[in-house]
């Protein structure tokens, strides 16, 4: 495991927001927690029984708010571990876990999940991961999973939440970049194929390809957001966010429009009005190892 009085090196990032150390995205990530356990109603809602859980890894943590409410929400877990690329993020995770409580079961480390996972063989009955696909390029999968397969016990669950691009929106321009997003992740290496599905539909045969479950399963949701409401708001402040910190991930692989910040501006101008709806498809995958 890491050790948290000489931290390694970062290495570089495959993460879309090149500057790991952006104050925005660590803004965004933190809001986007709080969307999508709110949106799926709870951190692990597709569970029966959370608390048979003793020792949880979530890779690829930013900012710690889900392992940290699942601290809090099932305090029957006695280990819950975040580990994230990120050493910012890492400091922020374990500022927050420390202000909420949760520091005694909680614990954060700077680690590159896509060398290899510091742990020791069976060592986590749950192994969680939500939004990989944001620095995970196709090639990366099947040795991560092997990681998840390998540090799990065996029984233990592999979980996996991932993205659809956004392709349901009453903002043209909210469309027209979320096209332009998912162009540019296919181009990336980041969608096994260049449709709104491109990570989503792999997920379950990811599953039992590489991580060796024995049941995959997967539940789908479709997190719905308006104007005028909170979880709109929070939806409205992400999306803000996150066309402007992945910028230059989108000028690394592409020719911007001229007009972006127009077309950025009108998002927000047409995300505000007050008939704006969206929605935000969403598939968690898991099984037992």
């Amino acid at each position: 495991m890491s050790d948290l009085t000489n931290p390694p090196r970062e290495h570089p990032s495959t993460y879309f927001v090149l500057n790991r150390s952006n104050e925005d995205e660590l803004t965004r990530l933190r809001l986007q927690d709080q969307m999508l356990t709110a949106g799926m109603g709870g951190v692990l809602p597709e569970q029966p029984d959370p608390s048979i859980f003793r020792r949880v890894l979530d890779v690829g943590c930013g900012t710690g708010g889900w392992i940290i409410q699942t601290a809090k929400t099932y305090p029957d877990i006695q280990l819950l571990i975040g580990v994230d690329v990120s050493k910012r993020m890492m400091d922020y995770a374990r500022e927050q876990a420390a202000a909420q409580g949760v520091s005694d079961r909680v614990e954060f480390h700077v680690m590159d999940s896509l060398r290899m996972l510091e742990f020791s063989t069976g060592f986590f009955n749950l192994v969680n991961q939500r939004c990989g696909a944001s620095y995970l390029r196709t090639w990366d999968w099947p040795k991560l999973l092997s990681e998840f397969q390998r540090v799990c016990k065996p029984g233990g669950v592999i979980r996996i939440t991932e993205f659809d691009i956004i392709s349901e929106s009453s903002s043209p321009a909210h469309l027209r970049l979320s096209e332009l997003g998912r162009d540019v992740l296919y181009r990336a290496g980041h969608l096994f194929t260049p449709d709104p599905e491109g990570v989503t539909s792999q997920l379950a045969h990811l599953l039992y390809r590489y991580a060796w479950v024995l049941d995959a399963q997967t539940r789908a949701y479709k997190l719905h957001y308006s104007a005028g409401t909170p979880e709109g708001q929070l939806f409205y402040e992400d999306m803000k966010h996150l066309y402007q910190t992945v910028l230059p991930f989108l000028r690394k692989w592409t020719r911007i429009p001229d007009d972006y910040q127009t077309i950025y501006q009108q998002m927000l101008t047409e995300m505000q009005q007050p008939d704006f709806t969206a929605t935000f498809p969403l598939l968690t995958a898991w099984g037992h190892r």
